[in-house]
């Protein structure tokens, strides 16, 4: 069974939307045969421009469950971010149920998680492609011309001063990112 810890930033957590959030996020309860001893922990903020967001993690032993949504509906952010969580499970579990499988654990196959299949973090990715490229020296403001000229979401170079590979990348707010690299 979750326990909640419901917070809200630049808001007052009512009865009211404390309740809902609590009804929404049990939901996830139902992917789970023996419902998990967990935290909740449901954020509620909300910023000058109206636009309310829902954060909400649940750690748990096996796997961490967390996922944000900004809308300008404070519930319609709690539906959007729980709906992300059912995702989230769906995918996890299917992949368990897949590894499980795979190995000849069938009684396995109905638990969501068996001691012998390792959680998402520690399996194999797969890598489906696999690409080379040549960094050119430029400064960050040429890097996001690039990157918006390809349409990518992030662009890797190496910066002209320093001589470092660098990325900047497209953040969620449409404004930009720069992560920078040093040797050590």
């Amino acid at each position: 069974m979750f326990t909640y810890n419901v917070r809200g930033e630049n808001i007052e957590v009512t009865k009211a939307i404390r309740d809902y959030a609590e009804k929404k996020v049990s939901k996830l309860e139902r992917f789970f045969d023996d419902v998990p001893e967990a935290t909740a922990y449901v954020n509620l903020k909300v910023y000058p421009d109206k636009t309310a967001k829902a954060e909400v993690t649940i750690p748990l032993s096996f796997l961490v469950l967390r996922a944000e949504e900004t809308t300008p509906d404070l519930y319609a952010s709690i539906d959007l971010v729980v709906d992300k969580l059912e995702r989230q499970v769906r995918k996890y579990k299917t992949k368990i149920h897949r590894k499980s499988r795979e190995r000849g654990f069938d009684g396995l196959a109905t638990q969501f998680v068996a001691e012998d299949v390792k959680p998402e973090s520690e399996t194999e990715l797969e890598i489906v492609r696999s690409k080379r490229v040549n960094l050119k020296p430029m400064d960050s403001e040429e890097a996001v011309l690039q990157m918006n000229m390809l349409g990518h979401d992030f662009f890797i170079f190496t910066d002209a001063e320093t001589d470092e590979i660098n990325i900047v990348y497209r953040r969620k707010d449409g404004r930009y990112g720069l992560i920078e690299t040093a040797s050590m």
